[in-house]
């Protein structure tokens, strides 16, 4: 690419005075304005960048010395050196020039050889000028860009060391959440072991291998759970989620679920109230909404301060609403949105339990069947998750989920 052409400025009232300086300085590296006037050099300054002004000193109107102060006095013309064009060799002259703002003086009868010297000289000055000025845009431009990469560095260091915090955090509580079923397995096998051992034949009457057959159900179960929330949860980030819809009764799928839960509900809870309605038939995936319901079950068991749990199944048209409700500790308003998010639980205590994956979980599979989940709670009263559904617009598809740790408690509900 060529560079651009310097631009200079011929200033002189006599038109012969100004083809015979244009044709002095006439080269293919310079594009040539002229005016005979100081009003119309202004005009010339307001649209060129000039790299030199040759200004007659004695002109009608506005002399040189006057345009030269306004512009000295124009922020674009400024710096724009001015040589004067004189007949005279006055010393009054010379020094009014140079208060005016004047770098050089050329005296006519003009040298050639001289005039294109310092044409030279300063065209020269201008264009370094320039090339200093795009190497400074060009430097503060990499150091924005610098900037900027490094406000990303440091975005992306704070999530990896958050992203690190949250894995090991969620390893922890996983691997306490799985040895504790699993150490009760290991102690009841044992201790088995050693009744076989002592021919305690009496350990194994048939009520209480049911109940040791029910209790190892128990915690297999929980252990499976708790493994395939982890694979859901893998299964949502990369949106392979798979859903299988089919017409079923959600009222009998929920009196079933309830049958399951009905011993814990009794014992850990002191009961529970069904309000379900009868034939509530829909388009769904039996299997995403078993665990729907199961959650929800689960975390109001386990949230419930011991109290009875109220589960309701209500259709109005073409809207079914599904509420499970506790009595337990409640969740503070700032925690209502955070709970539905991955590895988060509204209490931190330890005897709470969980992975923090039931309920995000939960507002995934109720999202994709085009419903929405909402949370009424209050602090110390206890808590009610309602999940509405449409009845026949079937599952959407399952959109790839990102993983955003938030602001991470260790905890889930």
């Amino acid at each position: 690419m060529q560079p651009a052409k310097a631009k200079i400025l011929v200033v002189d009232d006599l038109a012969e005075n100004l083809l015979a300086l244009e044709a002095l300085i006439r080269s293919n590296e310079l594009e040539i304005h002229t005016a005979q006037s100081g009003l119309q050099a202004l005009e010339l300054i307001l649209l060129h960048d000039f790299a030199l002004a040759l200004i007659d000193v004695q002109m009608p109107g506005m002399n040189g010395f006057e345009l030269a102060e306004f512009m000295r006095g124009t922020e674009k013309s400024k710096h724009v050196p001015i040589v004067f064009v004189t007949a005279g060799n006055k010393e009054h002259f010379v020094f009014k020039g140079y208060e005016s703002g004047a770098v050089d003086f050329l005296h006519k009868p003009l040298d050639a050889h001289a005039v294109r010297s310092k044409i030279n000289i300063f065209v020269e000055l201008h264009q370094q000028r320039l090339a200093m000025r795009c190497q400074l845009q060009e430097l503060q431009a990499s150091r924005a860009a610098q900037e900027k990469l490094l406000l990303q560095l440091q975005k992306t260091q704070g999530e990896l060391q958050q992203a690190i915090r949250v894995r090991d955090d969620f390893m922890a509580i996983a691997s306490h959440e799985l040895k504790t079923p699993l150490a009760t397995l290991k102690l009841q096998n044992q201790l088995r072991q050693r009744h076989l051992d002592r021919d305690n034949l009496d350990a194994f009457t048939p009520d209480k291998l049911r109940k040791m057959t029910d209790t190892d159900s128990r915690l297999v179960e929980t252990i499976i759970r708790l493994i395939d929330d982890m694979l859901d949860v893998s299964r949502i980030r990369v949106g392979k989620l798979t859903y299988a819809t089919t017409e079923f009764d959600l009222s009998e799928l929920t009196h079933e679920i309830v049958e399951r839960f009905a011993d814990q509900l009794t014992q850990s809870n002191h009961g529970y109230t069904l309000d379900i309605a009868d034939c509530v038939v829909g388009l769904w995936d039996r299997y995403r909404l078993d665990q729907v319901i199961t959650n929800l079950i689960t975390n109001a068991i386990r949230y419930g301060s011991g109290k009875p749990v109220t589960i309701k199944l209500t259709q109005k048209d073409n809207q079914v609403q599904l509420s499970v409700r506790d009595q337990g500790m409640g969740i503070a308003p700032e925690d209502k949105t955070r709970i539905f998010q991955v590895f988060e639980r509204a209490s931190s205590t330890s005897g709470s339990g969980g992975l923090g994956l039931g309920l995000f979980i939960v507002a995934q599979i109720v999202e994709a069947h085009n419903g929405r989940i909402r949370l009424d709670s209050v602090p110390g009263e206890g808590s009610t998750f309602t999940v509405e559904l449409p009845l026949t617009e079937g599952v959407a598809g399952a959109n790839p989920v990102v993983l955003t740790p938030a602001q991470h408690t260790p905890a889930t509900r």
